[in-house]
């Protein structure tokens, strides 16, 4: 069996690939996630997995018997892509934006070996709540908005926004287990592993 990496320094993605017991060590993979002129939500964040599953290849030339696994996650609002908060004023603005509306989460996998490289997108719909300037602004307080895809996180201080959530929940956290757990049999790595 191949040993397999993630592509990721995300918590969230280590705490959900340890929770369906998969044992894997993390290797960097830094790429540019600049949205390429007139991309599609969904192909932008299938080819940003894409990317990051084959450059922690990459980063493993050495290693013949790997598999590395590569996700992204986006939140689209009106067909546009909210990536990470640049500042305070941005957060502000995604949080005014997305207040008691719902909007799409794409969440991409992708795992890579010496032969193939294959990947799957999962949509889910997330339900906000109306969010008061007051609520927004403590909420930016925390911390939490900076690095998170839309400027929240579902499984932190935002879950209290989010009124229903259609589609896979650990997909708007950033990985969906049973696409991931599908994806990770076809190349021979099992869930559940002692």
């Amino acid at each position: 069996m191949s040993q397999l990496y993630l592509a990721s320094s995300s918590p969230r993605r280590r705490e959900l690939l340890a929770q369906i017991g998969l044992p894997f060590n993390s290797v960097p993979a830094n790429i540019d996630e600049t949205p390429l002129s007139g991309e599609l939500p969904v192909a932008y964040v299938e080819r940003l997995a894409r990317d990051k599953a084959l450059a922690g290849l990459a980063m493993l030339a050495q290693r013949a018997d790997v598999c590395v696994l590569g996700a992204d996650t986006t939140v689209i609002l009106d067909g546009r892509i909210l990536g990470k908060p640049v500042d305070r004023d941005d957060s502000l603005a995604m949080l005014r934006a997305l207040s008691g509306r719902e909007h799409e989460v794409l969440t991409a996998v992708a795992v890579a070996d010496r032969n193939r490289c294959e990947a799957r997108v999962v949509g889910s719909r997330v339900f906000f709540r109306e969010i008061s300037e007051a609520e927004a602004e403590a909420y930016w307080a925390t911390g939490e908005p900076l690095d998170k895809a839309g400027g929240y996180a579902i499984q932190g201080l935002a879950a209290v926004f989010v009124s229903r959530v259609e589609g896979s929940y650990s997909a708007v956290v950033g990985l969906p287990l049973c696409e991931t757990a599908e994806l990770l049999a076809d190349f021979s790595i099992p869930c559940w592993q002692s």
